[in-house]
């Protein structure tokens, strides 16, 4: 009997032990499908942004997970690991926001041929060395200062810029790696946002070279240069793609997509100020003939390049491939492109062609990039029939604001502002206009195919509030954008140091400046287009030189560049 209490009594204790024990693998299975479901909430507030965002490069700290690491080993307490899908959507998003924004980049070719086909033969180098200048020198500025004010930070718990106005963090870089407790090198996605942001910057900038061309000299525009990607388009973004005041002012914000407000008016309203603040190129108004582009093929040229270079602008904007939606938003985004391009193109074309009888490439070209600035704001939340009518609103737009430029005598060489700026202006206006909620009352804006909504719901009124931020907006860039420009080239026209004299603008700034004088080799492109460097002897043109005397060569045709074929 003792032996039987006694193996009962060891039993009961065996159970309770097996108890204890099922006990604690239970409560430690429960802490980890805690931890697990706390990761799963933090992954889905990175991949979309807690309002439903797409377009949130900084996302606040929700929780109190410890960082995420790509040196995970097991038993690490002080970070977690990267998730599998993680890292295959962190992949698809480093793929193709690299790609993205090397396609902007080459856009940079395609303002140099524009600008450079536009101009006159002898100013070619000059117009040249700015482009290379506006990528390089931008390149610093936007490293020492521009990505900090834009995007450092610091950021509210409610993912907005902290002060609403301008970053203060990340200086050169700092922060984009950091070091481990055991001295390991832990990267960032500072880096991959950096890159692409960069070529956007960058653009902002070459556009402004273009409506000052022929006559701006190469000191001042430097500084201008620097300035603009160190602290002037910055400060822009900090107010909008950073989360700044304009990211709340309504219920539901702004909305500028890809930045026909933000990078293309505030390009465009630089170039304004600067073309008037300059000065028109001597003789511009007196002789408007001569001041035709000097090379249409290179006009054609750039434009199919920068037409390229827009999907990279536009569908990139996506800022990531994590998803099937946000891929369909691309595709999306890529056919109102398209759309808004062609539109564009052939309305200019249409109009010069009544206005002068004749056909007008330029014209095309310049209506092609109108009808793409104006869909980059909205591109995101239009439907394809909505793109259509804001390329046709967009090229009208273009059409008036570069008639009227010519007859209050500001001298655009390449319509830098009626492309960009005025475009620009309307495709901000548009994507609040146009935003393809149901109806007039529910808007989209950035959450692309579902509607702007709160813990109530979808947002009701919400295009009346999206039309009066985009409209602040607006004057906002104008007044920033147009009052530094002023403040930077003004000192430097009082000072007399802004313009190239009248006499080297004769000769062409490439004879007296550069080296070599000329930018084609062939003997003056055989019209005399190309100037004499400065004190060398008139020289005859050689046996090879192509065959067209100057009392033989046709008389150029009345272009929109001649004063009299502007519209009234």
């Amino acid at each position: 009997m003792a032996r039987l209490v006694r193996t009962a009594a060891c039993l009961g204790l065996a159970v309770a032990a097996a108890d204890k024990s099922l006990q604690d693998r239970v409560a430690a299975l429960e802490r980890l499908l805690a931890q697990q479901e706390e990761l799963l909430q933090a992954q889905t507030l990175e991949l979309h942004g807690r309002d439903g965002s797409a377009r949130r490069l900084q996302a606040a700290e929700t929780t109190t997970l410890p960082p995420k690491s790509i040196h995970y080993s097991a038993g690490d307490t002080d970070s977690i690991p990267y998730t599998s899908e993680e890292k295959i959507t962190g992949a698809l998003d480093h793929i193709w926001l690299i790609l993205c924004g090397a396609l902007v980049m080459f856009m940079q070719a395609g303002f140099a041929m524009v600008e450079a086909g536009s101009c006159r033969a002898k100013n070619v180098q000059n117009i040249l060395l700015k482009n290379l200048t506006d990528v390089c020198v931008g390149t610093i500025g936007w490293w020492a200062s521009g990505w900090a004010f834009a995007y450092g930070g610091p950021m509210t718990d409610d993912g907005l810029l902290a002060n609403g106005f301008v970053g203060s963090q990340q200086f050169f870089g700092v922060g984009f790696v950091t070091y481990k407790a055991d001295g390991q090198l832990e990267p960032t996605t500072g880096p991959l946002n950096w890159f692409f942001q960069w070529a956007f910057c960058s653009a902002a900038a070459t556009i402004v070279s273009g409506g000052v061309a022929e006559r701006v000299a190469f000191g001042p525009y430097v500084v201008f240069s620097f300035l603009m990607t160190a602290w002037v388009y910055p400060v822009i973004v900090a107010w909008t793609w950073g989360y700044g005041w304009l990211a709340s002012v309504t219920s539901v914000g702004f909305m500028d997509f890809a930045g026909s407000g933000v990078v293309h008016m505030t390009g465009g309203v630089g170039a304004l100020v600067g073309a008037a603040i300059a000065g028109p190129r001597s003789g511009r108004f007196q002789n408007p003939d001569e001041f035709g582009p000097h090379s249409l093929p290179l006009m054609v040229l750039g434009t199919f390049i920068l037409w390229f270079g827009w999907y990279g602008f536009n569908c990139g904007s996506t800022l990531g491939m994590a998803d099937n939606a946000t891929g369909m938003l691309a595709a999306q985004v890529a056919m109102n492109t398209t759309i808004a391009a062609a539109t564009g193109g052939l309305v200019v074309f249409i109009l010069r062609l009544i206005m002068l009888k004749k056909y007008d490439i330029g014209g095309f070209c310049n209506g092609i990039l109108a009808g793409l600035v104006s869909i980059t704001a909205p591109c995101g939340n239009v439907e394809s029939f909505s793109a259509f009518f804001i390329a046709i609103i967009g090229a009208l737009v273009y059409q008036g604001a570069s008639s009227l430029l010519k007859k209050v005598k500001v001298d655009d060489p390449i319509d830098a502002f009626a492309v960009h700026g005025a475009a620009g202006a309307w495709g901000v206006l548009a994507a609040a206009l146009f935003d393809w909620g149901n109806g007039m009352d529910l808007h989209h804006g950035w959450s692309g195919f579902a509607c702007t909504a709160d813990d109530n719901g979808c947002i009701k009124g919400g295009n009346g509030d999206a039309l009066a931020a985009n409209l602040l907006e607006v004057i906002m860039i104008f007044l920033w954008s147009g009052g530094w420009t002023a403040m930077i080239f003004l000192p430097f026209r009082l000072l007399r140091k802004l313009r190239v004299s009248d006499e080297d603008q004769e000769y062409g700034i490439d004879s007296v400046k550069h080296s070599p004088a000329k930018a084609y080799s062939y003997s003056d492109m055989a019209t005399g287009s190309a100037s004499p460097s400065k004190g060398s002897a008139q020289v005859a043109p050689s046996s090879t030189s192509l065959p067209v005397a100057a009392e033989s060569a046709p008389k150029p045709p009345t272009t929109a560049f001649a004063e009299s074929a502007a519209p009234a």
